[in-house]
């Protein structure tokens, strides 16, 4: 069997870390020598662009000094060259400069004792990936040599045969000696205990001798049996004493005990038996909950002014009840009213419907009221946008009162914007199967993912119906906004 060399993956690191300093080393170097190959390169340049334009200088001709500026910004290093006059007064900037910044090599132009001008040149920095792709053969030569490295301590350090064989067995004479240092250990705990034993068994058995008249070696004593001879005589003393209040005070504690613990059994099979009728798909149900909360992934309307999270709040609640009223009054929905007047706040609305009769469709109004008002929060929402005014859209969630608490934990776990869920008992969902579709959840992680439902879409009378409501709503808004 071939072993791999020792800790060859921390040899790997110190490697790895070797190549990368040269690397950075390789680089700091060159990046010097470059910079100071092009300060000399760029302080010629301006010299020598000064004296070619001096007179132009002089007499302050921007074309000619365009031209010879022109010319040196062909240079692959220069990016700029601004030429001013005596005045500090920019007479030519030519190049690129807000788009690449380097060093810029400042020059005065005189002409005898006189100032004529100034000259600016601009020379690009160099990136560090210029000079690594410069570098690329050292670069690459570099890690081929730090893996040879690798690879070849990898075959020479490994272990030969003699060494496996040399430290097997020393670690056999290490457990030896281990196995054997807790063994007398565990030997001298046993003739401790042995001796213990012996004395206290001498003792007894003298006693017993001097009592019968008997030696001391005539019988081997048992000190554990005579123990529990011994407790139980004494039991069967206390049993069949004059005195049994203590049995019977012990009997009707004993008693009493059990009936506490039925009472509890009682108790948690009473709330077991809630808890499975809550959850039972066929639980029987007279009203549903709608409750629209706002889809704030950011906590917005925390942190929104009064001044501004007030008024559409009450915008909010004001389409909302008017949805509650326009919506009732479709004969579809005949024997359903509402039981509250919702309000929004910063954790939503919630609208409770009841059915009058049992012919009542509650589930149905709810569905439509939850759909009714995405439809309407999606207008006001979008109008809202364009008009760069705060809003916030919004999903709903339709439930029976019971189970109104793991619906609001729904929306916040599950629910997504301008999603609707449903968690109805089957009695609910048949009355919404004729009218909508609905999908299940994907990939449940509680009993109420599992059983809720998400509103997948209505049929052409539905969605018919609660277009005419949206229309009849914002034609009530638009003439309450007229009137104000």
């Amino acid at each position: 069997m071939t072993y791999l060399a020792p800790r060859q993956g921390l040899f790997a690191i110190i490697l790895l870390v070797s190549f990368c300093l040269q690397t950075l080393l390789l680089v700091i170097s060159t990046d010097q020598q470059l910079s100071k190959s092009r300060a000399l390169k760029g302080e010629q340049m301006v010299a020598q662009l000064i004296d070619e334009a001096r007179l132009s200088l002089e007499n302050k001709d921007r074309v000619s000094l365009s031209v010879i500026a022109n010319r040196y910004t062909s240079e692959q290093d220069v990016t700029r060259i601004l030429i001013k006059d005596n005045n500090d007064d920019i007479l030519v900037p030519v190049g690129n400069a807000p788009m690449q910044q380097g060093d810029t090599i400042r020059q005065i132009a005189t002409n005898g004792d006189a100032v004529i001008g100034s000259v600016s040149l601009t020379l690009k920095d160099i990136s560090k990936g210029e000079i690594i792709a410069m570098q690329w053969p050292f670069v690459i030569g570099t890690m081929l040599l730090h893996l040879l490295l690798w690879l070849v301590y990898g075959y020479l350090a490994r272990p030969t045969k003699e060494q496996i064989n040399a430290l097997s067995r020393d670690i056999q004479d290490l457990h030896r000696e281990q196995y054997m240092q807790i063994d007398q250990r565990n030997y001298d705990r046993e003739l401790e205990r042995r001796a213990t034993d012996t004395d206290r068994g001498t003792s007894e058995y003298s006693v017993e001798s001097a009592t019968d008249g008997q030696p001391t070696s005539a019988r081997k004593l048992d000190v554990h049996s005579e123990v529990n001879q011994y407790l139980r005589t004494q039991q069967n003393q206390d049993a069949t004493g004059s005195n049994n209040q203590p049995i019977n005070d012990t009997t009707e504690e004993r008693t009493e005990h059990d009936a506490a613990d039925g009472a509890q059994n009682d108790i948690s099979s009473a709330h077991k038996s809630g808890s499975a009728s809550r959850l039972s798909a066929t639980r029987s149900f007279d009203s549903v909950r709608v409750q629209i909360v706002f889809h704030d992934e950011f906590n917005m309307l925390e942190r929104l002014a009064p001044a501004q999270r007030l008024p559409y709040l009450a915008l909010c609640t004001q389409l909302l009840n008017q949805a509650v009223t326009e919506l009732l009054k479709q004969p579809l929905l005949l024997g359903v009213s509402a039981m509250n007047e919702p309000r929004f706040d910063d954790t939503g609305a919630s609208v409770l419907l009841k059915a009058d009769n049992s012919h009542a469709k509650v589930a149905l109004a709810g569905v439509m009221l939850g759909k009714l008002y995405l439809m309407l929060n999606k207008i006001i929402h979008d109008k809202h946008i364009e008009l760069s005014r705060f809003a916030l859209p919004a999903k709903a969630g339709v439930s029976d009162d019971a189970q109104a608490q793991a619906m609001t934990q729904l929306l916040h776990s599950v629910g997504k914007k301008e999603q609707m869920l449903i968690l109805l008992p089957n009695a609910g969902l048949k009355q919404i199967s004729h009218h909508v579709q609905v999908q299940s959840i994907m990939r449940p992680t509680t009993v109420y993912e599992r059983e809720c439902a998400v509103f997948d879409g209505g049929n052409d009378s539905m969605i018919q119906r609660l277009a005419d409501v949206r229309n009849a709503v914002l034609m009530i808004e638009s003439a309450d906004e007229s009137a104000i």
